[in-house]
């Protein structure tokens, strides 16, 4: 079998015979927030299941298409959809496309995802900028070989989160009249939601929003020197002494309404960035 480095080579070595431009800035988008790429000027895109050695996304409201093109004067990869450890993907799965990325040369990527919000002051609707994460995955997509042409085999997660990137998406909701929040985002395997004694535990370790997505991403590109913006959309609040049950449905409905906000400060953002 093809070792996992071997395989980012290649599969970035395909989509560099299939593009004009290498993208400086990566994106993810999560549930229901596909949409939120309307603004990209696109030059090709493929679907998964069409690119040597991508996984294929299981999940519903996952588009399952990469995208190349420019975005407010900048070269850009996008993913409409991501891999999760509960679809039964590794971590190496689950973070390949982040290596792919990594080799085309991406220096910045920008996440984005649905959450449960665990602050009683949120709202479904907002925007979180995620300034922290709590890992309790359970999993690391660092552990066993390291790669060291991708990265050091401890790198520091002390700034995990890049400051002058949260403060450009910050000013962006400001002068769009968009709700931001800020917070720490925990990350769980899922794909079952959380009960309501976990939910008192994830707000007792300092967790402000939940879901099962970001973390091994971040992790991944920390490792390989990546700037990261990651922006949480509350789908839901989470209340452990008034519970009221989510469903996919909802959560998704709730994602696709707030796409063009997430849209609109991801364009700013990716205006404003310099290199």
């Amino acid at each position: 079998m093809k070792s996992y480095k071997l395989r980012a080579v290649e599969t970035a070595e395909y989509l560099k015979a299939h593009i004009n431009k290498s993208p400086e800035i990566g994106i993810l988008t999560g549930t229901g927030l596909g949409n939120s790429l309307g603004s990209i000027d696109i030059d090709v895109s493929f679907n998964y299941k069409d690119i040597p050695n991508f996984p294929v996304s299981t999940v519903q409201a996952h588009l399952g298409k990469l995208l190349f093109g420019g975005l407010n004067g900048k070269p850009v990869i996008a993913m409409q959809g991501r891999f999760h450890l509960y679809e039964g993907y590794s971590p190496a799965d689950v973070t390949f496309p982040i290596r792919v990325m990594q080799e085309l040369g991406v220096k910045i990527l920008i996440l984005s995802n649905a959450a449960g919000g665990l602050n009683p002051d949120f709202k479904v609707g907002d925007i979180m900028i995620i300034k922290d994460h709590i890992n309790l995955t359970g999993s690391n997509p660092l552990i066993g070989h390291n790669e060291d042409s991708w990265g050091i085999r401890f790198p520091d997660m002390s700034r995990a989160y890049d400051e002058k990137l949260a403060l450009l998406a910050e000013d962006a909701g400001a002068k769009a009249g968009i709700r931001i929040q800020k917070g720490v985002y925990a990350g769980l395997k899922g794909p079952s939601l959380e009960t309501p004694a976990e939910v008192r535990f994830l707000k007792t370790v300092g967790a402000e929003a939940v879901g099962f997505s970001t973390v091994q991403e971040v992790i991944s590109a920390v490792h390989g020197g990546m700037r990261v913006l990651c922006l949480s959309t509350i789908t839901n609040i989470n209340d452990p002494d008034e519970p009221v049950p989510a469903t996919i449905e909802e959560i998704i409905s709730v994602a696709e309404k707030a796409a063009p906000r997430l849209e609109t400060i991801i364009n700013d953002v990716a205006g404003r960035i310099t290199f």
